[in-house]
């Protein structure tokens, strides 16, 4: 389906940005939680998906300003958007999750475990 290939692509990106799994299981959590809500389409999952990454990438890592651009250039080349699309939509991502993104253990841990058997 789109949304499984969509966080293969999610993984992958986040391998080659060398952000922790911890970093990618909460961007699976906020994804998640978007699809749940309803607020995926065919014209937004990938933006939904890039900033998903990238604000999960700046919630729980120590990122430099030229590792967030970094990690930007990847998602603009990887998921084929403009970034000042993701840079508005993640605003929008935001405002979808109430704002809340320090999540409970409970909610990241499954996607964490799953991700470090798999390596």
């Amino acid at each position: 389906s789109p949304i499984h290939s969509l966080k293969r692509e999610m993984r992958n990106l986040s391998e080659e940005c060398s952000l922790e799994p911890v970093t990618v299981s909460m961007a699976y959590v906020y994804f998640e939680k978007l699809v749940l809500q309803g607020k995926l389409n065919k014209q937004n999952r990938k933006l939904c998906a890039g900033a998903c990454v990238l604000l999960a990438a700046k919630i729980s890592s120590d990122l430099r300003k030229h590792e967030v651009k970094h990690l930007i250039d990847k998602l603009e080349e990887r998921f084929r958007f403009n970034r000042r699309d993701l840079i508005g939509f993640e605003f929008t991502v935001l405002v979808a999750l109430e704002l809340a993104l320090y999540l409970p253990e409970n909610q990241v841990l499954p996607h964490y475990r799953r991700l470090t058997q798999q390596s």
